[in-house]
């Protein structure tokens, strides 16, 4: 187990029914917070830093790392977390991914991160964070901690563009080019997204990076 600060800010422990040999839970906040989008930046930035010592105790394999919020998407527990699970090697879905940068729709910029809606978005606001400057390892990068401050930040917008909390799920990819991809549930994935790989999204990208966009705007 790992606990950050004094009384305990941020702590990690083992999953009670982990699926995979080594997998862990970093919960966010002593306080009784549902969403990451609750937290202040210093808060969301100690858990960045949870996120990479339990890397550098265990430097073997690849770190998946990843959020789930909301029943719809798998989350099993109210209060605010995330996991980490090791794995033998990189995913296929991390092996697989290939291609430049996509900043056509651009929500959010903070410092050397951006934040966008992917022109080949699968669902209804699905957002892309990344360094402004590719960069390959995520855990040895300056930047992991305002990238998770920025899905706060996007979750803030999403609960406000949708007039409630949002289920959800993200996860950190690191590697040839490492980003943070958000994937809200606010659809149903059936047989053509499944089976076939196809997705149907019912909103462009242009259209949903410019709503949360607007959101800012409306509620400074």
């Amino acid at each position: 187990t790992l606990a950050i600060g004094d009384p305990w800010r941020v702590r990690v422990v083992p999953n009670l029914y982990p699926a995979f040999e080594r997998q862990e839970v970093v919960v966010h906040a002593p306080e009784h917070v549902r969403s990451l989008a609750e937290l202040e930046d210093r808060q969301v930035a100690l858990v960045a830093e949870a996120w990479r010592r339990r890397r550098e105790a265990q430097p073997t394999g690849y770190l998946h790392a990843l959020v789930n919020e909301g029943k719809a998407a798998g989350g099993s527990l109210a209060h605010s977390h995330s996991q980490l699970v090791w794995l033998a090697g990189p995913p296929p879905a991390v092996t697989l991914e290939h291609g430049e940068p996509d900043r056509d729709n651009i929500v959010v910029e903070r410092g050397d991160v951006v934040a966008t809606c992917p022109r080949a978005g699968r669902v209804p606001y699905e957002l892309l964070i990344e360094p402004s400057e590719p960069e390959e390892d995520a855990w040895t990068s300056d930047l992991l901690p305002t990238a998770l401050q920025v899905l706060a930040e996007l979750l803030r917008r999403l609960h406000v563009a949708c007039e409630g909390p949002v289920p959800v799920n993200a996860w950190l990819h690191t590697g040839r080019r490492w980003h943070i991809e958000v994937f809200p549930r606010l659809t149903v994935l059936a047989g053509v997204e499944l089976g076939a790989g196809i997705y149907v999204n019912t909103l462009a990208p242009e259209d949903a990076a410019a709503e949360l966009r607007q959101v800012t705007e409306s509620t400074s």
